[in-house]
């Protein structure tokens, strides 16, 4: 990952198993926002990029410029799972939509989220979202 902020991210999922620590990037401000993982030539296994956004709304994304898939996890106020959008086109301009209101979006890798068996419902934790409870 590019040189900047890391901070630890929790995901508790419904396995019940130990929660899952990533080492994430935070992107605040509307230039770290746009730019995302564009031009990243990987992204190792537990690690990603967390966007948040200061009260809910819907959040569209898009993979231009974006040399890997991703997977983009849609996260609510209160930390939990919205939905996720796995395995993402690089290069793509579609247009990605959170399909309902959030407060962050976390980008992994590809295909993590089914490998480590993250889905909708499961718990984020971090400070971006505790502070919204």
């Amino acid at each position: 990952m590019a040189a900047g902020t890391q901070e630890t991210l929790l995901i508790e999922t419904a396995a019940g198993s130990e929660p899952l620590s990533f080492s994430v990037e935070v992107a605040r401000s509307p230039q770290q926002k746009s730019l995302g993982l564009m031009f990243r030539r990987e992204l190792p296994a537990l690690t990603g990029m967390l966007f948040p956004y200061p009260t809910d709304q819907e959040v569209t994304m898009w993979m231009k410029n974006t040399f890997i898939p991703l997977d983009m996890v849609f996260i609510r106020s209160d930390g939990v799972v919205h939905r996720i959008e796995a395995n993402t086109e690089p290069f793509s301009e579609r247009i990605i939509k959170s399909g309902g209101p959030v407060s962050g979006v976390l980008e992994i890798a590809g295909g993590e989220a089914r490998r480590l068996g993250i889905a909708r419902g499961d718990k984020v934790l971090h400070p971006e979202f505790a502070a919204k409870r």
